[in-house]
């Protein structure tokens, strides 16, 4: 109970809401972050997954390509991409460019292979009528293929999403900022109240951000997928 008095007390601490080392700054840099490498991440991996999803082709090597980069663990991609960034921009390479990369290479992954996997499980009888009617390839794609895996897509975009906030405390390893340096500074000072506390709010935001997507998932999914999702699981 004590150990707890103390991380409140860190919390209602002003100092700690205040200054260029405050709570609302550093929660801020997390955010922003973490907002901008999931926004890259799924420019970059939408296209992909939806060209190899709708087409087939190219789907082994781009799925095989993903997979190796989901194995690469994090701190291993900020130790690639640390020493290219500060050849290239010296100075500039250290804090939010190497994180932002390693980050956006952590959200690649879950959203090809889920689009993927999306289209590849839309009912291939619903396509062959769909030509039938005489719609073009690219009419298909978002009007009877998208709409159909939206769920399983948006079920990678939200694995993505959680494992980017989680994984951005990180950056503060490359001087990135975020939640992760309360947890630095607190282990270099042996200030544990501080290391709890910034490790809780992580928590919080990842589990945030899991019901937000989990709630933009279902309004996404048609009543009808919905229905039958839900029978499934009944059943």
């Amino acid at each position: 109970m004590e150990f707890l008095g103390e991380v409140a007390a860190w919390f209602s601490d002003p100092a700690s809401w205040e200054g260029r080392n405050s709570i609302p700054l550093r929660l801020w840099e997390h955010v922003s972050l973490s907002a901008t490498a999931l926004a890259l991440g799924v420019l970059i991996a939408l296209p992909i997954g939806l060209a190899i999803g709708h087409s087939g082709r190219g789907a082994r090597a781009a799925v095989a390509i993903t997979n190796i980069g989901r194995a690469i663990p994090s701190l291993g991609w900020l130790g690639m991409v640390l020493p290219i960034t500060l050849v290239l921009f010296e100075r500039g390479g250290l804090g939010f460019l190497p994180a932002l990369i390693a980050l956006v290479a952590l959200a690649i992954p879950p959203i090809v292979t889920n689009t993927y996997a999306g289209l590849r499980e839309v009912d291939r009888e619903l396509i062959d009528a769909a030509r039938g009617m005489g719609m073009g390839e690219r009419r298909i794609l978002t009007a009877v293929e998208v709409p159909i895996a939206l769920p399983v897509i948006l079920a990678g975009v939200r694995s993505s999403a959680v494992q980017v906030v989680a994984t951005a405390t990180l950056a503060a390893v490359v001087a990135g900022g975020t939640l992760g340096d309360f947890i630095l500074q607190g282990i270099f000072v042996r200030d544990l109240p501080r290391v709890f506390g910034a490790a809780l709010m992580v928590a919080v935001l990842a589990l945030a951000t899991e019901g937000l997507f989990a709630l933009l998932q279902r309004l996404a999914t048609s009543p009808g997928l919905r229905a039958a999702t839900d029978v499934g699981r009944t059943s």
